[in-house]
C-alpha cells in the first residue's frame, strides 16, 4: 500500500514539473545570449519583493497571480521568455500565456536560483 502512495506522489510531482504543451525550455546560459534581443519580451513572475531583491533588468515584473489580468500589457505575437525563482511558477505562467493565445513562449529552467 505504501508504494502506491509513493508512486502517486512521484507521478504528481513529475506532472507538475512538466512544461505546458508547446512551451520551449531554456537554461540560464541560453538566456544570457537572448537578453539584448529587442524582438523578445521578458516577464518575471515572482513577487514584487523577490523581484526587488534581485532581478535581471530586461525583465518586467508581472507576478503570477496578476498575470491573467495583465495580459494586455504583453504582445502575444512576440517571443515571451518567462522566469521565476526555480522554474515552477514560470512553467505555470507559460501555460497561462499559451491558453491566452501566445504562440512562442519560453520557460527558463532553474530560474533565478540558477542565474549567475
Amino acid at each position: 500500500m505504501e508504494w502506491i502512495v509513493i508512486a502517486v506522489i512521484v507521478a504528481f510531482i513529475v506532472w507538475r514539473m512538466k512544461p505546458a504543451k508547446g512551451v520551449k525550455t531554456i537554461s540560464t546560459t541560453d538566456l544570457r545570449g537572448m537578453l539584448t534581443d529587442k524582438s523578445k519580451q521578458f516577464v518575471d513572475v515572482r513577487t514584487p519583493g523577490e523581484y526587488k531583491g534581485r532581478n535581471i533588468s530586461q525583465f518586467q515584473n508581472i507576478p503570477l497571480d496578476q498575470l491573467p489580468a495583465k495580459l494586455n500589457k504583453l504582445d502575444p505575437s512576440k517571443e515571451t521568455i518567462v522566469l521565476c525563482q526555480s522554474g515552477m511558477r514560470s512553467s505555470r505562467a507559460a501555460g497561462i500565456l499559451k491558453k491566452a493565445g501566445f504562440t512562442n513562449v519560453v520557460n527558463v529552467r532553474g530560474g533565478m536560483s540558477q542565474w549567475q
